[in-house]
């Protein structure tokens, strides 16, 4: 086991609450950016389909590889220094790129190498985030704050498209990486500032290998946390008609103007602002496995009435109507899981989370993405939709036998 040497602050907002929230959604803020504009960029500059699944790979499959790696630094080292090196790691590679491209040796192939070490240092800093979080903030709080954290989120990913087609349109890409340079500097010396209490481990550390292991066995052992798992993998498996097709049926069925590209993208998020707000306004969830449950139903209802939605405005409400529910889910899961587990293996929980959340998509789109091609894509959001309603029904009954304590 491992404890605390320094409690967190008692009230809700405090100093090191404050600091958190400002460095990590100052990384977060020019990560986005500079995510789009590598997107844009190849886009504009290639027009290829295999480059774009290159770029995109690039951005997902480094993060879900280091992820088991990630879990166990994260419950064997100081979680603080962990953030920081990470996010130094990235601006460092994010720097070199943008002098390369100032002199006039930027290539796509560099693109997408420096797209690969910026994956696996986001990959090594999401799980010491969260597992860090109930270092500095108490128990009652944790709703709270993560509420409040996913509203700030969402109102950056909500102008970062923005920004980034701003800055490609006045500067260059260069200065883009700049920007995110500056933000990642920004957020480590921020960081810096606050206080985090040591960890004191009592166990010896094993092996890498083996803290993976028991960080696995662990985590499906636990049968709060194996539940949610299986939940997330068939959850996410189903949500990827909704996060990867959309642009494609409206396309087809709305036009192909730029705008109605851009309000999908657009309404989802300020759906998911609005979530966030109504969380961060409620403080607390009396039973996080019902309303994760209730989120999933409220995804695969508002899904489904997408494929039938006409016309694009009654399309964009449902949209919206939905993203709410996002940052419900994402805060009951993560508390949760902060709650439930044993604070020493924390990080290794939140990797295997992390792992699976982020392979369930790319296994998903090899399913519906050519099933799009003989099929409408508005049936493949009913059905889906139909389904998650199901998944949301079935992890409903499994937490309903549980006790609030857990719950």
């Amino acid at each position: 086991m491992e404890r605390a040497v320094d409690s967190p602050a008692t009230s809700v907002f405090n100093r090191r609450i404050v600091l958190f929230l400002v460095s990590q959604n100052l990384s977060l803020f020019g990560s986005s950016v500079v995510g789009y504009a590598i997107i844009w960029y190849i886009t504009l500059e290639t027009s290829s389909g295999v480059f774009l699944m290159l770029a995109t790979l690039a951005q997902m499959v480094p993060h879900l590889l280091i992820s088991l790696y990630s879990g166990v630094w994260a419950d064997r080292y100081n979680r603080k220094y962990l953030i920081m090196l990470s996010d130094s790691f990235i601006a460092l590679a994010t720097l070199v790129l943008a002098l390369l491209f100032g002199q006039g040796f930027g290539s796509i192939q560099a693109l997408l190498v420096v797209s690969v070490i910026r994956s696996l240092g986001g990959g090594v800093q999401g799980p010491a985030v969260n597992a860090i979080i109930p270092q500095l903030v108490e128990q009652q709080h944790l709703v709270r704050i993560q509420g409040i954290n996913q509203s700030i989120n969402s109102a950056l990913l909500l102008l970062s498209p923005a920004v980034g087609g701003l800055m490609l349109s006045l500067f260059s890409l260069t200065w883009t990486f700049y920007l995110d340079v500056l933000t990642a500097t920004l957020a480590v010396v921020v960081f810096s500032f606050i206080k985090v209490g040591k960890l004191v481990r009592d166990a010896q550390p094993h092996s890498v290998a083996k803290d993976m292991r028991i960080g696995l066995s662990y985590t499906l052992r636990h049968p709060v946390l194996r539940n949610l798992l299986v939940c997330y993998s068939f959850s996410f498996f189903l949500i990827t008609p909704a996060a990867i097709l959309t642009p494609l049926m409206i396309e087809r069925s709305f036009g192909p103007e730029v705008w109605r590209l851009t309000l999908n993208e657009m309404v989802w998020t300020l759906g998911a602002l609005v979530g966030g707000i109504l969380v961060s306004l409620k403080g607390s969830f009396s039973n996080k496995g019902k309303a994760i449950a209730f989120s999933l139903m409220a995804f695969g209802f508002c899904f489904a009435l997408l494929g039938i939605a006409r016309p694009f405005w009654v399309y964009l409400v449902i949209l919206g109507l939905g993203g709410i529910f996002m940052p419900v889910i994402n805060t009951a899961e993560i508390v949760m899981i902060q709650e439930t587990s044993d604070a020493e293996k924390l990080g290794r929980v939140f990797s295997i989370v992390q792992l699976i959340a982020g392979s369930a998509m790319p296994l998903g789109i090899l399913l519906f993405g050519p099933l799009a091609d003989r099929f409408t894509v508005e049936i493949l959001l009913v059905i889906s939709g139909i389904l998650l309603v199901v998944v949301g029904l079935v992890y409903a009954r499994s937490v309903s036998s549980r006790s609030p304590a857990v719950s």
